[in-house]
């Protein structure tokens, strides 16, 4: 026969007290474990038209939950899975194209080889680490396009992404 004991009015099995319990990230935002960036993802989705389904709102919390970052959707379902989310890798890739078309990221191909996504969706440039494959934005007003041409009457530049390749020396 077990023995429970009481705790704050509740039962609870001696054994398990000291255990950690299990809480996704999505449940963790809606506690104080969590940065005031994460804290507005369902907010942020709404204003974006999207529903903050449980899955999209784990996602944001990750993403925006500490600053602008560039992250790959196979490095974001990593972290997911680590923050304990059950999330599939194709979920992750939908959620992400479904941010960008929101406006909530840039994605940027770096060769056609590889997509990132960029949290920081202001009109800025990147190096990429080569050997690191990694993206770092380029501070400011660093680079200057001239000579662009005038596109179709039809049309209008939405933006020019500059990536700037760095290997060592």
């Amino acid at each position: 026969m077990k023995v429970m004991r009481r705790e704050s009015g509740s039962l609870v099995d001696p054994e398990r007290a000291n255990l950690p319990q299990h809480r996704s990230a999505a449940d963790r935002m809606r506690g104080t474990e969590h940065s005031a960036k994460g804290a507005d993802a369902p907010r942020r989705l709404r204003r974006a038209g999207l529903r903050p389904t449980r899955q999209r709102v784990a996602l944001a919390t990750i993403l925006f939950g500490s600053g602008d970052r560039h992250v790959t959707a196979e490095l974001l379902h990593e972290e997911a899975v680590r923050a304990g989310e059950r999330v599939s890798l194709a979920t992750v890739y939908n959620t992400l194209h479904q941010f960008k078309r929101a406006g909530l990221l840039r994605e940027i191909a770096i060769g056609g080889q590889r997509a990132y996504f960029d949290t920081n969706t202001s009109n800025h440039n990147h190096f990429f680490v080569e050997a690191e494959g990694r993206l770092v934005d380029i501070p400011g007003e660093s680079i200057r396009v001239d000579g662009v041409p005038e596109p179709p009457a039809d049309l209008k530049i939405s933006h020019i992404d500059v990536v700037v390749r760095l290997v060592s020396k």
